[in-house]
């Protein structure tokens, strides 16, 4: 069994979440009956923010782990380690999670291999069980355990794809940038700019994102928002916020960074001195 205190995992502030829609209603159903969830959208746009959100509203741990392509099963379940006694085992974090009773949140799962994220299986399934094989032991899932994975699906290839025998193990929901006015709130309340400064950021954001496809592999995200906004309270001149937070960010290419300047000096024509707020 795990020795770590699961309070060390809670969530001690309220995170600032704006719901759009139901998902909070829809989310909460889900950990009820302990669905493993799958949330996708857009890089930026707020998964993470919510699943943080909900683990505080639920008063559940929450342990987090940022996927890449360099992650493999031992990574997530854990290993074998050498000390000055010898040896022995440490759980990684999904094994944590399953014994303590966490929400272990997988964020961008689709960056790990695909043969990593089998081993999460048979904890999305009737089982909710982990066999550790390498050291003979099958952890029964805490009954408050519950995985919730995100991943962008518009951003992701043939050959970097969830399987749909992953897929089909967890309820879904999708997540998009929020409308204007709602963006803008956030922007304000993240960064500390005022409303109408945040709703030309956002009105950049929506020109960037209609060239995606088009030049653009990815619109400018809440997140980059926020950034530009925190420059600008800072009193960098809106010129130099936005080149920094929203404009390099995105691209190389010197023909679509002219684009997005241009988008900017619509919004902001006086772009040389601080824009307040």
């Amino acid at each position: 069994m795990s020795s770590l205190d699961p309070k060390q995992f809670l969530i001690a502030r309220e995170p600032y979440y704006r719901p759009v829609a139901d998902e909070i209603e829809r989310y909460t159903a889900a950990y009820d009956v302990r669905m493993p969830v799958m949330l996708k959208g857009p890089t930026g746009c707020g998964k993470s923010r919510f699943v943080e959100y909900m683990a505080w509203k639920l008063g559940k741990p929450l342990i987090t782990v940022a996927c890449n392509e360099d992650m493999t099963a031992s990574d997530l379940v854990g290993r074998f380690l050498l000390d000055v006694n010898g040896t022995r085992w440490q759980d990684g974090p999904l094994t944590t999670a399953a014994r303590i009773g966490a929400i272990c949140y997988l964020d961008e799962v689709v960056e790990a291999r695909q043969d990593t994220t089998v081993v999460i299986h048979p904890l999305t399934d009737h089982r909710r069980q982990l066999p550790l094989e390498k050291n003979g032991e099958l952890v029964d899932a805490h009954p408050d355990f519950q995985v919730v994975i995100s991943y962008n699906p518009g951003y992701q290839s043939m050959m970097k794809d969830l399987k749909q025998s992953t897929k089909q193990r967890f309820g879904a929901m999708s997540f998009d940038f929020p409308p204007p006015d709602v963006e803008s709130e956030i922007i304000s309340h993240e960064s500390g700019v005022d409303l109408k400064l945040a709703e030309r950021l956002v009105q950049v954001a929506q020109r960037s994102r209609n060239l995606k496809g088009h030049g653009l592999d990815e619109g400018m995200s809440t997140r980059l928002l926020i950034y530009a906004g925190q420059l600008i309270k800072k009193g960098i001149s809106t010129s130099a916020a936005c080149q920094m937070a929203l404009v390099e960010p995105l691209t190389d290419d010197p023909d679509m960074r002219d684009t997005l300047e241009a988008a900017v000096k619509t919004f902001f024509p006086d772009t040389d001195k601080p824009a307040g707020g």
